[in-house]
């Protein structure tokens, strides 16, 4: 089989589908460690921080070559998942256009699984509202308020979260967007391993219940940053 053959075969796809989504799911897990540090203004933690963790951290992987090039990388596997899950969806849409000689309703595929596509479009679009709001200000227009800590100007991302997080609106969507993330997650984090190779029950049990972990745990705290900046848990003026 050519190698072009390799991504365009039912098969070829749905193991691309799985490599891009473990990647991706890889840089979910750097990224909310990385937007959890503005946790660390809490009263339990360090109360006079004011974004000093956040902002060097993000400081860090926005100034390193290696990130930039990971970047880069980023973005090809967002799009190589995006345009393989879309080819998915239309094939299965013309399979399932044909119909079945038994309606099996909801017994034969959970609401998520049937929904992914949909669910890839709600993180989608979240996810260029965020690059809007906050990757392009601070690594195309570099138009961020600066802050500097040891001599070292850096962009204040903590300010700029704040401010924008103190729009109801935005909240509520970025809220829908983490909910469509979690559901997307919920089923495509097992699928993913099925997809390679892992058929043991045993194993995909294991699998399933990790994933549940991590869709619930990652998705509740991308949901708490908005809420805990509108609510003013976490301020840059505290």
């Amino acid at each position: 089989m050519k190698w072009s053959h390799f991504f365009t075969s039912a098969v070829g796809r749905k193991i691309v589908m799985a490599l891009t989504g473990l990647f991706l799911i890889s840089f979910l897990i750097v990224h909310v460690g990385l937007n959890s540090c503005i946790f660390n203004d809490l009263p339990y933690f360090d109360h006079n921080d004011n974004g000093s963790m956040f902002n060097r951290a993000a400081h860090f992987m926005g100034a390193s070559l290696v990130i930039r090039i990971m970047e880069i990388g980023l973005l090809a596997g967002i799009l190589l998942h995006i345009i393989q899950g879309y080819a998915v969806e239309v094939k299965n849409r013309s399979m399932r256009s044909k119909g079945y000689q038994v309606n099996l309703g909801s017994r034969g595929s959970t609401w998520m699984s049937r929904s992914m596509a949909l669910l890839g479009t709600l993180v989608f679009l979240y996810l260029v509202i965020h690059v809007a709001q906050f990757w392009w200000p601070s690594r195309v227009s570099h138009d961020l308020e600066k802050v500097t800590y040891n001599g070292i100007e850096m962009h204040n991302l903590y300010l700029r979260m704040y401010e924008v997080f103190q729009h109801g609106w935005v909240v509520i969507l970025y809220l829908v967007g983490v909910a469509a993330l979690g559901f997307h997650l919920l089923h495509g984090f097992h699928s993913a391993f099925r997809s390679i190779g892992v058929h043991n029950k045993k194993y995909l049990f294991m699998l399933k219940s990790l994933g549940y972990g991590f869709s619930i745990v990652v998705c509740l705290l991308f949901a708490l940053m908005p809420v805990s900046m509108y609510l003013n848990w976490v301020s840059p003026f505290n």
